[in-house]
C-alpha cells in the first residue's frame, strides 16, 4: 500500500508533547505529516536547506536494497549524532537478552505464573522490566525475548531506544503514553503497540501501576501474516492500524539517554530532548491497534482449526513455514462445529509457546490460568486442556456456544526459550502446573464401536 496522509495541525513547542495529535491509518504506508506548515520539503528529501532551519535525516530499518526498503526521512531541529555523546555502560539486572542459559534452571517443562505484581517503588519502563523468557541471539538477530513490565512512574528527562530490536507492547493493566521522536502513542488494556528499533522514546504513566507483557524482537520486523485462502478480509486488517502524527519538542534540559545494544545497556548525557522531529515522511515508524478489531475466523461445520489462523501479525525467519515469531491472538468468538471437540487439541509442535492472559477465562484452562498470568510451553512438550476442560467439552451440548468475556495471546516462536534466573526464582511460578493432568483417566474400551 502506498496510500499519503499529510496531516498539517501545529504542533506545541517549547514544552511536553502532551497529548497525541492524532494517527493516520494503514498498515506500513508510506505517510507524510508535519507539524508545522512547510516543514516537510516536496518533491525531494534532502534539500539543501530544509525550512525553519531543520536537519534532514533518514531512520533506516532495513538494507537499502530491500524490494521495498523501510525508511523514514525526518526533518528535525537537532541532528542525531547531538543526541548522544560519550556512553557509560549501566546495569538494568532485569532485563535480559538471548542467548542467555543459567545453566541450574531447567527450562524444558510445562510452566505457568501468577501475575508478577510491583513491588518496591519508582519503577519506570527500564527499571520495571522483568524478562521470563530469551530465545535465539541478539547478536546475529535472531529470536526473541518475552517480558513483564510494571511500570508505576513517568521518565522524566529520560529516552530510550533499543538497537537490538522492535517491542510488541500487550497492556494488561493501566494506561502508557509513549512519547516518540515520531509523535504519541497512547496504548491501554486490549491494544497492542509497535517500536521499531531505533526509535528514541519516553513512556509516561496514565493511569497507574501500569502492567502489560512485551516480546522483543530480533529479527525481521512484524508484518501481517499471509491470509492465503482467507482472502483479503478478516484477520487484523491494515486500516486499523494507526501511526501518529508529527509532534515535536524545542525544550533545553538536561537529559539521558539509554541505548540497548547487543543486550548491553549504554548511557549518555544530553541537554535537551531528543523529541524534536517536526515533520516525517516515510514507511518506518510506530503504531497502535486495537485488538477489538480483530476479526477471528474458525471452522463453521467440524474440526477445530489450527491456532494459526488466529495470527494477528508475524515476524518471519529465514525457513519458510516456520516463523522467527507469531502474535496469536484468542478473543471472543462463536462456536459452532459439529460433533467435534472444540477446545484446542492436545498436541506438541516444533513451535515454543509463550502465553499472556489480558482478561477472562481461557477455555482450554478454566482454572489457574488468571488475568495477567503467563505459561510457556516449550518446543515439543506435549500440553493441551486439563481434565475439567476435556470433560466439559466432551460431553458438551454442541449447539452455538459464544466464548465471552475473553482476551488471550501466545508469541510462538521456532527457538526453543529459556527460562530467566527471575522466571524460575523470583516470578509466582506455580509449582503443581504439571499436576493439572495427573487426573486424565483411562478411557481405552476395545469394544468395537465404542466411543
Amino acid at each position: 500500500m502506498n496510500e499519503h496522509t499529510r496531516p498539517r495541525e501545529a504542533a506545541q513547542t517549547g514544552a511536553d508533547l502532551g497529548a497525541p495529535r492524532g494517527y493516520m491509518s494503514g498498515w506500513a504506508n508510506d505517510f507524510e505529516t508535519e507539524a508545522l506548515p512547510g516543514a516537510l520539503p516536496q518533491g525531494m528529501n534532502s534539500p539543501q536547506k530544509v525550512n525553519y532551519g531543520l536537519y534532514a535525516e533518514q531512520l533506516s530499518g532495513s538494507a537499502f536494497t530491500q524490494p521495498k526498503p523501510e525508511r523514514t526521512w525526518c526533518y528535525r531541529i537537532r541532528p542525531s549524532v547531538k543526541h548522544t555523546g560519550r556512553f557509560e555502560r549501566i546495569d538494568l539486572p532485569y532485563w535480559k537478552s538471548a542467548p542467555h542459559v543459567v545453566e541450574d534452571v531447567t527450562s524444558l517443562g510445562q510452566y505457568r505464573w501468577d501475575p508478577v505484581d510491583a513491588t518496591g517503588e519508582g519503577l519506570t519502563w527500564l527499571t520495571g522490566m522483568r524478562t521470563m523468557t530469551t530465545a535465539g541471539d541478539v547478536n546475529t538477530q535472531v529470536g526473541m525475548a518475552s517480558h513483564v513490565y510494571l511500570v508505576t512512574e513517568s521518565m522524566v528527562d529520560s529516552y530510550f531506544y533499543s538497537a537490538d530490536s522492535e517491542l510488541l507492547v500487550i497492556p494488561q493493566q493501566g494506561k502508557l503514553r509513549f512519547a516518540t521522536e515520531l509523535g504519541v502513542i497512547d496504548i491501554e488494556p486490549q491494544e497492542i503497540a509497535i517500536l521499531p528499533r531505533g526509535l528514541v522514546y519516553r513512556v509516561e504513566v496514565l493511569d497507574g501501576p501500569a502492567r502489560g507483557f512485551v516480546c522483543e524482537n530480533y529479527g525481521q520486523k512484524f508484518n501481517l501474516p499471509d491470509r492465503g485462502p482467507i482472502g483479503a478480509n478478516c484477520l487484523a486488517n491494515p486500516r486499523d492500524f494507526k501511526t501518529p502524527m508529527a509532534a515535536f519538542e524545542d525544550r533545553e534540559a538536561p537529559s539521558s539517554v539509554t541505548i540497548k545494544w547487543c543486550g548491553q545497556f549504554h548511557e549518555t548525557k544530553i541537554g535537551h530532548s531528543p523529541l524534536d522531529i517536526v515533520a516525517w515522511h516515510g514507511n518506518y515508524a510506530p503504531c497502535k491497534y486495537d485488538l477489538k478489531t480483530y476479526c477471528p475466523v474458525g471452522a463453521i461445520l467440524f474440526d477445530h482449526p489450527d491456532p494459526s489462523i488466529f495470527t494477528v501479525l508475524t515476524a518471519p525467519s529465514g525457513q519458510p513455514g516456520t516463523a522467527n515469531i507469531d502474535f496469536v491472538l484468542f478473543r471472543e468468538r462463536w462456536l459452532v462445529a459439529e460433533d467435534t471437540f472444540r477446545p484446542p487439541w492436545y498436541h506438541k509442535n516444533i513451535m515454543s509457546e509463550f502465553m499472556g492472559n489480558i482478561y477472562g477465562q481461557y477455555d482450554a484452562k478454566p482454572q489457574g490460568f488468571v488475568p495477567g498470568g503467563m505459561s510457556l510451553h516449550n518446543m515439543m512438550l506435549p500440553h493441551g486442556p486439563d481434565r475439567e476442560a476435556f470433560e466439559k467439552a466432551s460431553n458438551a451440548n454442541l449447539g452455538p456456544d459464544k466464548l465471552d468475556h475473553t482476551m488471550s495471546f501466545m508469541i510462538e516462536t521456532r527457538f526453543p526459550q529459556h527460562l530467566t534466573r527471575f522466571a524460575a526464582d523470583e516470578a509466582p511460578l506455580q509449582d503443581d502446573y504439571i499436576d493439572c493432568w495427573a487426573d486424565i483417566d483411562r478411557k481405552f474400551d476395545g469394544t468395537p464401536g465404542k466411543k
